[in-house]
């Protein structure tokens, strides 16, 4: 069973690429959050913002998938996800914003 996920893609006025996500990230649906990042990072030469404020779960599988392009990204996350994305090692590789509720 697919947990639900939902990826939007945005460019702001400056020209920065967004991916904004909703729901949950698991193993049911990682691999659809690696070939959207794949997908945005494709369209850009510079760091891709990837937005998780509106993630609710954030699993293994999800985190692989932020490692395995940690060094083309920025987060910005919730103080829900902060202490999962910071003991994973992953501020050690990129930039990670708190933002949202």
């Amino acid at each position: 069973m697919t947990t639900a996920l939902s990826l939007v893609h945005q460019e702001r006025p400056d020209g920065t690429r967004l991916l904004a996500a909703s729901g949950e990230i698991d193993i049911s649906n990682a691999a659809d959050l690696a070939k959207a990042l794949q997908g945005a990072l494709e369209r850009t030469t510079a760091r891709l913002t990837l937005d998780l404020t509106a993630v609710e779960y954030l699993d293994s599988a999800g985190i692989a998938v932020l490692f395995d392009h940690a060094d083309h990204l920025e987060l910005v996350a919730t103080p829900l996800l902060m202490p999962v994305l910071t003991v994973s090692g992953l501020g050690d590789l990129t930039t990670i914003r708190e933002g949202g509720a």
